[in-house]
């Protein structure tokens, strides 16, 4: 009997959390109300109350639910037989699909937004992430893969808010849909930067549909979204098919 019990007050949680985070995405925290939460979750008022005890409450446990999951999705980016800035590349792309499409994650990123108007302190989204890119630059420096005077953690910093307005701003005025495809156009102005030599093969700005090569530095053939036609593609590999970005392959 306790274990239906504590099942179906798992279930009301998270009933409650999903339709909080619905909300919270579309309307905003002060423009969601818990009436609003026990309606669309199917539940009472009293419930919300019983298990968050405020509005403020459950804010919380939605900024910590949206970006639960993170942790597991930086752990799929430690292959070490896949380069290091693929991996960055790869792991920007996950995490701007679900600012784009899980409502979880959007209802975080718009409460720690509005962080301001909630009387109670959120949990900083950015640390797990920062840490990830730190780590990734780390490893592209260490393989000979990094410009010269890229400090891993100070650019790493500057990558997840450069990155994070990026996907804000795009979302403002394009859209959620727009996210998944302009992050390739930012990663085209951004990766010649980290780079240690940017003219040589090119790390991919989306993440390769193919199986991934092995070494710590993108291929030569690798090209970004948006590359030539094919004929012009054929002539750029030859031009490119002896350089790649490892110094330790030249």
């Amino acid at each position: 009997m306790r274990e239906i019990l504590q099942e179906r007050a798992r279930a009301t949680r998270r009933s409650l959390l999903e339709a909080a985070a619905f909300l919270f995405a579309q309307q905003g925290y002060a423009g969601t109300s818990v009436n609003e939460i026990s309606a669309r979750s199917g539940r009472t008022s009293g419930s919300v109350y019983f298990h968050y005890a405020s509005k403020e409450g459950i804010a919380q446990a939605v900024v910590r639910e949206g970006f639960a999951t993170w942790p597991s999705l930086v752990a799929r980016y430690d292959d070490p037989s896949v380069p290091p800035l693929e991996r960055l590349v790869a792991l920007s792309h996950d995490i701007a699909r679900a600012l784009a499409e899980d409502s979880l994650t959007r209802a975080g990123a718009r409460l720690w937004a509005e962080r301001h108007t909630i009387n109670a302190d959120l949990p900083d989204p950015f640390v797990l992430w920062t840490t990830a890119v730190t780590r990734l630059l780390a490893q592209a420096r260490a393989g000979g893969c990094l410009a010269a005077g890229i400090r891993p953690a100070a650019t790493a910093r500057t990558l997840v808010r450069a990155f994070y307005g990026f996907c804000t701003l795009t979302e403002a005025l394009e859209g959620s849909h727009a996210l998944t495809v302009r992050v390739s156009d930012w990663w085209q102005l951004t990766l010649p930067a980290l780079q240690r030599d940017p003219r040589a093969g090119q790390a991919p700005t989306r993440p390769a549909a193919a199986s991934p090569p092995t070494g710590n530095c993108p291929p030569p053939h690798a090209l970004p979204v948006g590359a030539p036609a094919t004929g012009e593609r054929k002539r750029t590999a030859r031009t490119t098919e002896h350089a790649t970005n490892c110094p330790e392959r030249q």
